[in-house]
């Protein structure tokens, strides 16, 4: 293959390149791209027939963070890269979402994209470079890909949209959009924002856009130039006879079935005796076309229920097409969890947790740029039984991750600050019955069960999968879709946020685009479904509790001077795990700035007075008078050195021990006697000196008067 490097710039400033020809030559199609010093190579390879009996196409992509790009070492025991970590699975999803509606229709063949960053200069990112790498492979190779595509970021900075921004312009960004397409049309969006409105996230999905048309102009240019000649498609052959018997047996059947407004199960149950009873009349005579059948009468149930919709305007369970399904919720169900909520709607339902942790209880996230401490998470579980299914439970597949990843965003933008609530947060919804939008349903439950919980997040946020049925110049957009509508429409695309505006999205399609005033419509039409489940919500709880629940820790931050920090934690932390053994306590110390932040957490309030007394006093905010439980450490001939505090010693002199006089230390103490003393005077240098006498009562010395006591009967 030629080899060369082009480069083209697709928005201000933003200039990407394409290696070609140089390496990976073996793969049938294959590209360096770069941006600033981050380098991703990107291949493409698809075998030259299709397994016998496929009915599906088989793509897989995978997206990898090699950690040699950054100069970093993996972190764990195995200093070598292990299964795909979350980041790199969202973003072989994003890349996956964004080419597969690119294929031709009808190939079947097994096809493989794997990304990797080989270099990475901390400030541009590898991902979206991987979805523009990716096309680019595809599009030169002899796959019979209809693209080119193309993905790019979008922030908005100080009010400005900013195309592929980088890591550190990111942090001052109040958007994030990750958009995949063609130059045609978007086929794909997913990010967060800070409660922006519909117009804003269509203003920069079409601003995104506009970087696309440029990225994938210039590709064509490089199949021009660099690209093989696409393999030629074998057409299948219909069998018309078959297809024509199974039309006659099916009849109406299947359309009866649709317009009767069944369940999920009752309708599943319908179409399969029809289909089973097409097969039983057919095999005898087409013994080895069973697939064939079943994919003929799989035809004629998307049709019918397509037509429905479009044609009708009635959907499968006889909504109307803006309609939500009924809700009902409840919280606290869990009496033992510091919050919870079941949040359902229709056939979905998610039962939403909340765990609340200390620092020690953050997730530390091993990435190229850094290794950073994740306090805030949504995990999402999807058991077989909520679908009706016996399956071998497993990890958290791509799916689990990436509608986890989705509810987390959404709630992530109304979570207070460290400074408000310094907890550790974990939200997980387990999903017990499923039939469409279990995400969003994950969005609700995790909202009511953050405010069960006493989290003082600042609004409700509430979320809505929304569908669309294309048929020619029809276009039907479907509110809160469930499965079937998913399975056999042509978009899924979820909206969350707050009654103020959108806190994230993710849209993907299975056509090639859509146009913006079907997708504006749908965002108008999510928008009220928003609203409609916010009211629900509202009527079983609407703000956070006042307090976190009687199980929940209770964490109690106070400052301490920097220099002290030292003091806090002892030589090899021995002072620190002291103090927490003994106040049955978890500290945990965090410096800023000429100060350090003491979190304590502590499962009554008790506990927490003793340990944030203890750090007074080893800090030195000793006060005079004081009463402290210490422990003989050293014996003098002139007394005894006391430790009431974790590194603090006092002297309790010889004259302190006792009323009478005592000729030697030992005859009343010995190393390790526990007493109680009390801090006389803070002397200058810090010296603390201690007396036990005062808090003994003085006997009667001979020669002092005896005391009056006062009769059992007043006098007269």
């Amino acid at each position: 293959m030629k080899e060369d490097i082009r480069s083209v710039e697709f928005a201000p400033g933003k200039v990407i390149t394409a290696d070609i020809g140089r390496l990976a030559k073996q793969a049938h199609g294959s590209v360096v791209v770069g941006m600033g010093e981050t380098m991703v190579l990107a291949t493409a390879v698809s075998a030259y027939e299709a397994k016998e009996g496929q009915s599906f196409f088989p793509l897989t992509v995978d997206y990898r963070e090699n950690f040699y790009a950054a100069g970093r070492f993996p972190g764990g025991f195995f200093k070598r890269e292990g299964k795909a970590t979350e980041k790199e699975i969202l973003t072989s999803r994003l890349i996956d979402r964004t080419i597969r509606p690119m294929f031709a229709e009808g190939y079947l063949n097994d096809t493989q994209v794997l990304c990797y960053v080989i270099s990475s200069d901390k400030e541009n990112d590898g991902d979206v470079l991987s979805g523009v790498a990716s096309s680019i492979a595809l599009t030169i190779s002899d796959i019979p890909f209809d693209g080119p595509t193309a993905e790019v970021r979008v922030g908005r900075i100080n009010g400005e949209l900013v195309i592929n921004p980088t890591i550190s312009e990111m942090k001052l960004s109040d958007l994030e959009l990750v958009i995949g397409g063609t130059r045609e049309s978007v086929a794909m969006v997913e990010g967060e924002m800070k409660e922006i409105s519909e117009a804003e996230m269509l203003a920069a999905i079409k601003f995104g856009h506009d970087a696309i048309i440029r990225l994938c102009d210039w590709q064509l240019e490089l199949q021009k130039e660099f690209g093989k000649e696409k393999r030629a498609l074998v057409e299948a052959v219909v069998n018309t006879e078959l297809k024509a018997k199974v039309v006659e047996l099916v009849g109406t059947k299947i359309d009866e079935i649709t317009h009767s407004r069944p369940a999920k199960k009752e309708y599943s149950d319908a179409i399969s005796a029809v289909v089973s009873d097409v097969v039983a009349q057919l095999e005898e005579a087409y013994p080895d076309e069973k697939a064939t059948i079943k994919e003929f009468c799989y035809e004629i149930q998307k049709k019918a229920f397509r037509s429905m919709i479009v044609n009708d305007k009635i959907r499968l369970d006889g909504r109307a097409l803006d309609q939500v399904r009924p809700i009902w919720t409840q919280v606290g169900y869990i009496p033992r969890t510091h919050g919870s909520a079941i949040f359902t709607r229709g056939e979905t339902q998610s039962l939403a947790t909340v765990t609340l942790g200390t620092k020690r209880d953050a997730q530390s996230v091993d990435t190229l740029f850094s290794t950073e401490s994740k306090s805030f998470m949504l995990d999402y579980n999807f058991p077989p039984y909520s679908t009706g299914e016996a399956k071998p439970m497993r990890g958290p597949g791509r799916r689990e991750i990436g509608h986890g990843n989705l509810a987390e965003r959404a709630l992530k933008m109304m979570m207070p600050s460290d400074a408000e609530f310094n907890y550790t947060v974990r939200v997980v919804s387990d999903i017990l019955e499923s039939n469409g939008s279990s995400s969003m349903a994950s969005v609700c439950g995790g909202s009511m069960a953050l405010m069960d919980a006493g989290v003082p997040v600042k609004k409700p946020v509430s979320g809505v999968a929304m569908g669309m049925i294309v048929d020619g110049e029809k276009v039907a957009v479907l509110t809160d879709i469930q499965g079937e509508e998913d399975h056999l429409g042509d978009m899924d695309f979820k909206l969350a946020g707050t009654s103020d505006g959108l806190t994230a999205c993710q849209m993907d399609i299975k056509v090639k685009g859509i146009p913006y005033d079907v997708m504006e419509r749908a965002m108008e039409q999510a928008r009220q479904g928003r609203l409609h489940i916010l009211g629900k919500m509202a009527e079983t709880i609407s703000v956070s509790r006042s307090k976190v629940s009687k199980y929940a820790p209770t964490i109690t931050t106070i400052e301490i001077p920097n220099d002290q920090i030292g003091a806090v934690i002892g030589p090899g932390g021995k002072v620190i795990q002291a103090l927490q053994k003994e106040t049955n306590t978890e500290i945990v110390i965090e410096e800023q700035g000429n100060k350090g932040l003491v979190s304590i957490a502590a499962m009554n309030g008790e506990d927490a007075e003793m340990a944030i007394k203890r750090i007074k006093q080893i800090t030195g905010s000793f006060e005079e008078g004081e009463v402290f439980e210490g422990v003989v450490k050293s014996i003098k001939e002139f007394g005894a050195f006391v430790e009431i505090a974790p590194g603090k010693d006092g002297l309790l002199h010889i004259s302190e021990i006792d009323h009478r006089r005592i000729a030697n230390v030992r005859d009343v103490l010995q190393e390790g006697d526990k007493i109680t003393v009390k801090l006389l005077k803070v002397e200058h240098g810090g010296k603390l000196k201690l007396s036990r006498k005062a808090l003994i009562e003085r006997p009667p010395r001979e020669g002092d008067a005896p005391q009056a006591h006062q009769s059992e009967e007043p006098q007269a």
